[in-house]
């Protein structure tokens, strides 16, 4: 396993491929890599940034937008195809996404055009030998935020990656994971093979109808079972990215290398502790 910067740690205020260099200058070995703004800097620049910087490429945001209407859906897909040519070209076979948890639509309903969305861009994906990790949303107020209750566990959402193609699986967030009460069977039962990507954080010790997605803390300052986590990371031979995703917790007010420095410290001492670092 390898730690890799996540934007959330700079309050998304650091662009590629400044991110990239910022990443390094912290002392993380890995980095989330934004799809977009990698490809608006070229193939040949991202490759020589990354290598310069002794970067691992951990994961690259899926590019398309099919959360909306399918005209919104299928102009974003013609883009795909350039998109996993290029992110897998630098070395970075791996994108992810979240599905909401709730939806405007009937859960059937709102299954089938998911399915069928994921479906054709797994195929698309698996040309370039790409994997998606779709990420499963616990928190109760994103149960609720829209009519009809999505999936929203991890044992679901694996069942329905699985559905979606070969090349789909989980993306395993420890904040999702605690919330959606999952345990470390549940990691165990997964297995590596169907873990795509990796995010940590922790949790504040508040009731569920109290937890927001934006108030997370950084690991190892709140109530997660993150030795367990990574234990169970560690007995199904893990070895991808690790990327501290933590909303809020103040990041939008100190310098964007300070938010690095912590989410690296921070996480590197959990994984000590748990006998992986």
């Amino acid at each position: 396993m390898y730690l890799s910067l996540n934007s959330t740690l700079v309050a998304d205020r650091v662009p590629w491929p400044e991110f990239a260099r910022l990443a390094a200058k912290a002392g993380f070995p890995g980095v989330d890599v934004s799809t977009s703004g990698a490809m608006k800097d070229g193939f040949h620049a991202t490759r020589s940034t990354l290598e310069q910087l002794k970067l691992t490429p951990a994961v690259a945001g899926f590019p398309v937008e099919f959360r909306k209407d399918d005209a919104t859906f299928r102009r974003d897909l013609a883009k795909l195809e350039d998109a996993a040519q290029f992110v897998a070209a630098i070395g970075c076979p791996r994108m992810n996404t979240y599905v909401l948890s709730s939806s405007e639509l009937p859960k059937a309903e709102q299954r089938k055009i998911y399915k069928e969305r994921f479906r054709v861009a797994a195929d698309i994906l698996a040309r370039s030998h790409v994997r998606l990790g779709l990420e499963f949303l616990g928190p109760l107020h994103l149960r609720k935020l829209f009519p009809y209750e999505f999936i929203w566990r991890m044992d679901e959402m694996l069942a329905f990656a699985k559905e979606c193609g070969p090349n789909v699986g989980l993306e395993l967030d420890s904040w999702h994971w605690h919330h959606a009460g999952a345990t470390v069977k549940d990691i165990i039962a997964a297995g590596r093979e169907n873990i795509i990507n990796v995010q940590v954080n922790d949790s504040p010790n508040v009731p569920p109808d109290k937890i927001r997605d934006d108030e997370r803390l950084m690991p190892g300052e709140g109530v997660i079972d993150l030795i367990g986590f990574f234990g169970a990371l560690k007995e199904i031979g893990y070895e991808d990215g690790i990327s501290p995703e933590v909303f809020g917790r103040g990041l939008k007010n100190i310098p964007p290398e300070e938010g690095a420095r912590l989410g690296l410290e921070t996480t590197r001492a959990i994984m000590r502790k748990a006998g992986v670092a």
